[in-house]
C-alpha cells in the first residue's frame, strides 16, 4: 500500500472532508550509480561546507537568500511553515471551470485524492460525482513541503485526481523562446488537402497501454550485451530533413504507405485472400528500424530486442507471429 505524500482537508463552500495525497506515477527508468571510470568505486554526492570542506548533517542545514552583496538572509524551516497558517493543511477549492479551458501546458504533475476514512466516503463521492456530472476541475492553491501549488482537481473513473499547475508567469511565450517559427509563411491548398489525408489515415483511438517505453528496453539489452560481451547494434540514424521542393512527393508517400498496411486488412478482412509474403516484406523495407520495432512490439514478437533490422522484418512478414531468435 503506499504511502500518503500529503495528508489535510478538501473543501468547496462550507462543505469539508479530510483527504490523503498519493503520487499518481512512477518512473521505470534503469537507474545508474555513478563511478570513476577505470574502477568499481562509487562517486557519491555530499553536502559539504565550501569553506571548510566538511559535510554538513541535513539537520544543520538552513535556508539563506543572497542579497547581492555577499550577505544572506537565513531563513528556519519552521518559518516557512509559521507564514502559511492553517492553508499548509487545507485544499480550498475557489471555483470551478471547464476541463478543456485549460491549456495542456500548464500541467505538471498528477496525484490521487483519497478520503482519509471510510466515514468521509459519501462527502467525497459526491464531489466526484458532481465534477463528473459538470465536467468541470476544481481550482485551488495549497501549500505542502514549503511550496505553494495551483492546482486542477477533476473526477476520473471513480477517484478525485489532482494536477498540480504551472503558474501563469512561468510559461514562456514561445514566440520569445524560438526565433525560427514561421510568420507569414504560406501553406499551398493542395499541400493542406494532403498533409489531412495522411492525419486522417494516420488517426487511431487513443490507447496507452499500447505504448511502451522502447528505449527502456534497449537499455536493459545493452546492459545484457555487455556482460555477455556480445556485440550491441546501434539505432538507426535519424531520417533527413523533407526538402521544401518535395514536400507534396513526401506527402503522397506517406499517405500511400499509410494505406497500404490498411488496406491489405480491409481485403484480408473481407476473404479476399492473404497479400503474398514478398509484397509484404518489401513494404517492410520502407520502414525505418524504429518504426520496425514498434510493429514488433504491438505484434508481440518474442526477442525484438535483440532482433537486426532484416531479422525484424522477417518476423513481421511471417505474420507479425511471436517468433523467437535462437539464442
Amino acid at each position: 500500500m503506499a504511502r500518503a505524500v500529503w495528508s489535510g482537508v478538501l473543501t468547496f463552500g462550507l462543505v469539508t472532508v479530510p483527504v490523503q495525497l498519493f503520487t499518481a506515477t512512477e518512473t521505470h527508468a534503469v537507474h545508474f550509480h555513478q563511478l570513476q571510470r577505470g574502477t568499481s568505486d562509487r562517486v557519491r554526492n555530499k553536502r559539504v561546507n565550501e569553506r571548510t570542506g566538511e559535510e554538513v548533517p541535513f539537520n544543520e542545514i538552513v535556508k539563506g537568500f543572497d542579497t547581492g552583496e555577499g550577505e544572506y538572509v537565513i531563513v528556519e524551516p519552521e518559518e516557512l511553515d509559521d507564514i502559511a497558517p492553517g492553508r499548509s493543511r487545507a485544499i480550498e477549492i475557489d471555483g470551478f471551470v471547464d476541463l478543456d479551458a485549460i491549456d495542456p501546458v500548464f500541467f505538471d504533475r498528477t496525484y490521487y485524492l483519497g478520503p482519509k476514512g471510510e466515514e468521509y466516503g459519501k462527502v467525497y463521492a459526491l464531489l466526484h460525482k458532481a465534477l463528473d456530472t459538470s465536467r468541470k476541475a476544481g481550482i485551488a492553491t495549497f501549500v505542502m513541503r514549503s511550496h505553494e501549488y495551483l492546482v486542477a482537481l477533476q473526477a476520473e473513473a471513480g477517484i478525485l485526481t489532482m494536477h498540480t499547475l504551472h503558474w501563469a508567469d512561468e510559461i514562456r511565450d514561445p514566440r520569445k523562446e524560438i526565433s525560427s517559427l514561421p510568420g507569414g509563411t504560406r501553406t499551398g491548398d493542395k499541400e493542406l488537402r494532403m498533409a489531412g489525408q495522411l492525419i486522417d489515415t494516420l488517426s487511431i483511438d487513443w490507447a496507452p497501454e499500447e505504448w511502451h517505453d522502447t528505449f527502456q528496453e534497449k537499455v536493459a539489452q545493452l546492459l545484457k550485451a555487455k556482460q555477455a560481451g556480445e556485440p550491441v547494434e546501434k539505432a538507426a540514424p535519424p531520417p533527413k530533413s523533407t526538402n521544401v521542393v518535395d514536400l507534396m512527393e513526401a506527402l503522397q508517400a506517406s499517405v500511400d504507405r499509410a494505406r497500404s498496411p490498411k488496406a491489405h486488412n480491409e481485403k484480408a478482412g473481407a476473404g479476399a485472400g492473404r497479400a503474398p509474403r514478398r509484397k509484404k516484406t518489401a513494404d517492410l523495407r520502407d520502414l525505418t528500424k524504429d518504426e520496425l520495432y514498434r510493429r514488433a512490439a504491438d505484434a508481440g514478437v518474442h526477442g525484438r530486442s535483440s532482433m537486426n533490422r532484416d531479422e525484424l522484418i522477417d518476423a513481421l512478414a511471417s505474420g507479425g507471429g511471436r517468433k523467437a531468435r535462437a539464442s
